[in-house]
């Protein structure tokens, strides 16, 4: 393992939400707006972070038997402070997304990693994965709040783009518009990972003494 193929692989290879398909519940709820997004995703970066640091030092030390509630106690230490810290300087973002940032502690993403990874190897390879899959589920939450906020308000981070004579689609904003919005780009995900997961066959024609190499997938 290296510290930067921990990182890059929350982005695309293992991406939370596209590839691994979880924490659907937020990422559905709170995908209306880019802002939104930037801000779950972020909050949910600082807990993934600071709980895997922590898991990774104390691991050696949890009886496995405790070893669950040991870290659900650690996640929800640090989603209260991300919960009483945005309460007191981020009030607008902290009411928008209302009951979704206390239940950062049950997110699938928190807990998978604390056990997939963070439990079974060292705090600086539990950084990079922590920051890999931070960035990967806030960039999930931007592209999906993008597409609804402008199609469905005609605008993004809350300025006008289209102008006053839009139309907009209002299903975009509703369940059924992340629905098929994250249907799309989940198929879009997934032809490209597989498109590239694809090997390449490499052979020889040789035509009148003329030597062409031919590269093509299989």
């Amino acid at each position: 393992m290296s510290f930067n193929k921990e990182l890059i692989k929350g982005i695309w290879k293992e991406n939370p939400i596209f590839i691994l398909v979880l924490g659907m519940c937020p990422t559905l709820a709170v995908s209306t707006s880019v802002i939104n997004g930037v801000g779950m995703g972020i909050a949910t970066t600082f807990v993934l972070i600071c709980s895997n640091i922590a898991i990774a030092l104390v691991r050696s030390y949890v009886p496995d038997q405790v070893r669950i509630p040991v870290y659900v106690v650690l996640i929800a230490s640090f989603v209260t402070v991300v919960d009483l810290t945005m309460n007191g300087f981020f009030r607008g973002l902290y009411h928008a997304l209302g009951i979704f940032i206390p239940l950062i502690v049950v997110n699938c993403i928190i807990l998978g990693r604390a056990e997939a990874f963070a439990s079974k190897n060292s705090v600086f390879l539990s950084i990079a994965d922590a920051i890999g899959m931070g960035a990967g589920f806030t960039l999930a939450l931007v592209m999906l709040g993008s597409i609804r906020e402008l199609l469905g308000n005609g605008s993004l981070f809350g300025f006008p783009v289209f102008g006053g004579g839009y139309e907009p689609v209002l299903v975009m904003i509703l369940p059924p518009g992340a629905f098929f919005t994250l249907g799309i780009l989940t198929g879009v995900f997934s032809a490209v990972a597989k498109y590239r997961s694809k090997k390449w066959r490499k052979y020889v024609i040789q035509d009148l003494g003329k030597t062409t190499v031919v590269r093509e997938r299989i």
